[in-house]
C-alpha cells in the first residue's frame, strides 16, 4: 500500500496546473498492441501492449505511460497431461510532469513509476525523482534530450526482501526521422543506487502504414546490478506491434 500511495502522489504532482490551463491542452496519444502464438513442438502465447499519452500545456509538458506483457506456455506435466503455465507477467505505470523554463527545451521535471513483475528479480519496484532536463542536440530530422536528478526507490525482491534508498536518475531520448514514413528511436534510463542500479534501454524502428497506423519493431533491455542467485540480471524483450496514434 505504501508503494501505491507513493505512486499516487507522483500522479498528483504530475497534474499540477493542468486544470488551470485546460483550454490550452493538446494531447498526443499512441496505443500499441502485439501478440505471438506458436503451435507444433512449442505451444505458447505472448501479448504486449502500451499506451503513451503526452500533454503539452503552456507551462507544462506531461507524459503518462502504461504497459503490460504476458506470456503463457503449454507444457506436459509428470502425468503426461498438457497444462498451461504463465511464464511472464509485467505491468509498468509512470507519470512525468516537466515545468518549462525560459529556454524552449529546458525543463524542471518530477517523475514517478511503479513496476509489478511477478517473475522478475524485483517483483515490485517504485521510483520517484526530480531534476533538470534539456535538449543536447537539435536539427531538422533528429534530436537528443537528456535529464538528470536525485530520487528515491523502494523495491521488493523475488525472495521477499525489501530495499529502499536514495538514487541518481539519468535518462536520454534520441529520435531520428529517417523519412516521411520511418522513424528510429532510442531511449535509455539509469537509476543508480547503493543497493541496485537499474538500466533500461529500448531501440525501436517505426514505419507508417497510413495516417494513424504504424508498425513498430523494438528491442528492450532491462538490467539490475544486484539480483538473487536464482535470477538473471538482464531481461530482454523483442516485439513487433501495431501502433495507433490519435
Amino acid at each position: 500500500m505504501r508503494k501505491l500511495s507513493l505512486l499516487a502522489a507522483a500522479f498528483a504532482v504530475a497534474s499540477v496546473n493542468v486544470y488551470a490551463e485546460d483550454t490550452d491542452k493538446v494531447w498526443t496519444t499512441s496505443a500499441e498492441l502485439g501478440a505471438i502464438t506458436t503451435t507444433g513442438n512449442t505451444v505458447g502465447t505472448s501479448i504486449t501492449g502500451k499506451i503513451d499519452a503526452k500533454q503539452e500545456l503552456e507551462n507544462w509538458s506531461n507524459q503518462y505511460i502504461f504497459s503490460a506483457f504476458f506470456k503463457e506456455d503449454e507444457k506436459t506435466d509428470e502425468n503426461g497431461e498438457k497444462v498451461t503455465e504463465r511464464s511472464a507477467e509485467r505491468y509498468l505505470i509512470s507519470a512525468k510532469a516537466a515545468y518549462k523554463l525560459d529556454d524552449e527545451f529546458e525543463k524542471l521535471f518530477m517523475f514517478g513509476s511503479y513496476t509489478d513483475d511477478k517473475f522478475g528479480s524485483y517483483t515490485k519496484y517504485t521510483t520517484l525523482a526530480i531534476g533538470y532536463g534539456t535538449r543536447l542536440y537539435n536539427s531538422e530530422d533528429m534530436h537528443l534530450d537528456a535529464e538528470i536528478g536525485p530520487g528515491y526507490f523502494t523495491g521488493e525482491r523475488s525472495t521477499g526482501e525489501t530495499e529502499n534508498g536514495l538514487i541518481v536518475r539519468g535518462a536520454a531520448s534520441f529520435k531520428w526521422t529517417l523519412s516521411e514514413s520511418a522513424t528510429f528511436a532510442q531511449t535509455l534510463s539509469v537509476e543508480y543506487g547503493e543497493d541496485n542500479t537499474r538500466t533500461i534501454a529500448e531501440t525501436s524502428l517505426t514505419a507508417k502504414i497510413n495516417g494513424s497506423l504504424q508498425m513498430k519493431a523494438a528491442f528492450l533491455v532491462q538490467n539490475d546490478s544486484a539480483v538473487p542467485v536464482n535470477k538473471k540480471s538482464t531481461d530482454t524483450q523483442t516485439t513487433l506491434t501495431l501502433v495507433y496514434s490519435f
